[in-house]
């Protein structure tokens, strides 16, 4: 019986020390699966105003504005797809039906472009993108979120590991989507568009087998309830106690045992904070509350849940005020690709540049730099700041946004120069004749786009995941790629305005004819928008308080205030 009693103990020690699931063992895995779901998407997104314009024959403004829609609507479905992750599915679940619908899909898309008659062609095109969007829904607000929870939040060296982690994810996006500019759009400009969309679909189709290949390797959790109905309850709970005054000492607070179910993330208990003051009300236990037996949910609320609706809610001026980031980013796949079309492309005699070929140096401006960032960047500025990343997550993404107003300067100075010398040619009527100036002079509006992308991509993620409460990590995820949807809409908006206004005063800036349009004026303005966007960024992250979680020791909590940006209280 001792023996036997001793092995078992051996086998519980030796589990504990080597957990079967989760960790990088897991999420390379995952990885893997964003990698090729980045490459459908990519090599699709990247070239289809070329497709929208030169194939179904559409005005270049209205391309734009279609590429857009479409951007948007795929960065907004993750919001659906997030409800039905965390109230009924559970992540695993939902990426594996999103990976089908978005497999689907594409396979549609490839019918479309080749066996599809040519009076059918455009309705069942744009009924195989936005079935794609839907399932970009499904797995984006997903994937991310469920690599990152391979990593155990109670052990101080995932913590650290999990910051690097979000670093390297990116890098796996940029790979896939770089791969697909340089191979697949070529492949569509020179052998055709069914060959291209084609391996986007076998892309997808090994990301789908490589995540069940995983499946033994995953920490899964189920559905965690509507992340909704915790908001809706302190917003309701707080209402009705409007007139309740806040008195120290008057009333009591209700606080609830935060409960550990088996199989699901560890809930934490969150301190207080003065931000929001109006919804302590609703953790007030008023002379009503103290006679019931049983809690009204829609009249009392726990601390805990107060706090976790105000994190969520202090979240809403970050992303407001980074939505001007998108607006520049979109013009990458629109109006940077048709500038590119009318330069000298050619690096051969027989091989030019695809013109949406141009966007991957902006991968290759992010895969070059992530490295450096992760090991060179983080640790010299360490150094200096004390912070286990070297600098904060607000921080990161303003440094994003102030190069973004660069990004745009830089266009506007190189579109000028264009015009100029295709007025000095003579070339201003003729919109399809290539312009004697070298592609080459974009090249630093993409790299400054690529180092934009990584301080303030990146830093979204990280912030969206690590500031949402547990149970809504997943709505965290969405709501982070719901500021490229919004952006997105914002920019069509913006084209449309700018088109109505300026055709108004005699001169289309944005016309077909790109020789003629005044396209450095429309990026002057998207210059000076964005830095009044970034003053504003500025004031809200001034503002901002990081989640304060209390943690059974001093050397935990003080570890994992630094990884969210605070110490002891104090906002880094």
């Amino acid at each position: 019986m001792t023996h036997n009693s001793h092995k078992d103990t051996k086998k519980q020690v030796s589990a504990q020390q080597k957990p079967s699931r989760g960790g990088w063992n897991a999420a390379i895995f995952i990885i893997f699966v964003e990698l090729a779901e980045r490459f459908a998407f990519h090599g699709l997104g990247a070239n289809l105003i070329t497709y929208l314009t030169n194939v179904l024959n559409q005005p270049i403004s209205t391309a734009a504005k279609n590429v857009n829609t479409w951007a948007g609507v795929s960065y907004l479905f993750p919001l659906f797809g997030a409800f039905v992750a965390d109230s009924f599915l559970g992540r695993f679940k939902t990426i594996l039906l999103a990976s089908v619908i978005y497999f689907m899909g594409m396979v549609l898309l490839t019918l479309s472009v080749s066996v599809i008659p040519l009076d059918y062609r455009k309705a069942i095109f744009f009924v195989a993108l936005y079935i794609l969007s839907v399932g970009e829904g499904g797995h984006k607000p997903c994937v991310q979120t469920f690599a990152a929870d391979q990593f155990d939040e109670d052990s101080l060296e995932d913590k650290k590991v999990k910051s690097s982690f979000f670093n390297w994810w990116f890098l796996g996006i940029v790979a896939g989507s770089s791969a697909a500019i340089l191979a697949v759009i070529y492949v569509e400009d020179s052998i055709g568009w069914a060959a291209g969309i084609g391996m986007l679909a076998i892309a997808l189709a090994v990301s789908l087998t490589m995540f069940l290949i995983g499946i033994k390797r995953y920490r899964k959790q189920g559905p965690l309830g509507s992340p909704l109905t915790t908001v809706a309850q302190v917003l309701v709970a707080a209402a009705r106690k409007w007139r309740v005054a806040e008195k120290c000492g008057s009333y009591s607070v209700y606080h609830a045992d935060v409960l550990h179910a088996v199989g699901q993330p560890k809930t934490r208990t969150l301190t207080h904070t003065n931000q929001l003051r109006c919804l302590d009300k609703a953790m007030i236990i008023d002379n009503l509350d103290a006679m019931r037996t049983i809690r009204d949910p829609w009249r009392l609320c726990s601390l805990n849940q107060v706090e976790e609706v105000k994190l969520v809610l202090r979240l809403f001026p970050i992303w407001l005020s980074c939505l001007m980031f998108p607006i520049i980013m979109s013009q990458i796949n629109t109006y940077f690709t048709k500038q590119g079309s009318t330069m000298h492309r050619a690096i051969t005699p027989h091989f030019t540049i695809p013109p949406a070929s141009l966007q991957a140096l902006v991968g290759l401006t992010i895969l070059f730099n992530i490295p450096l960032y992760d090991r060179v960047f983080v640790h010299i500025t360490r150094k200096f700041t004390g912070h286990p990343s070297g600098i904060t997550v607000l921080q990161r993404i303003g440094i994003g946004l102030f190069l973004s107003i660069f990004v745009m300067v830089v266009s506007a100075l190189v579109e000028a120069k264009r015009i100029n010398i295709a007025k000095e040619y003579n070339l201003l009527d003729h919109p399809k004749a290539i312009v004697p100036m070298k592609v080459w002079w974009l090249l630093p509006q993409y790299i400054i786009a690529g180092l934009a992308d990584i301080f303030t991509f990146v830093g979204l993620q990280e912030l969206f995941y690590a500031q949402m409460p547990e149970a809504m990590r997943s709505l965290g995820a969405a709501l982070f790629l719901s500021v490229a949807g919004v952006g997105n809409f914002i920019s069509s908006a913006i084209i449309s305005m700018v088109q109505a206004i300026s055709s108004r005063n005699g001169e289309e800036w944005l016309g077909d004819n790109i020789n003629r349009a005044h396209l450095d004026y429309f990026y002057w303005v998207l210059a000076g928008l964005s830095s009044l966007n970034f003053c504003v960024y500025v004031w809200i992250a001034m503002c901002f308080v990081y989640k304060k979680v209390e943690e059974d020791d001093v050397h935990g909590e003080k570890e994992l205030g630094a990884i969210n940006g605070y110490v002891d209280g104090e906002i880094i």
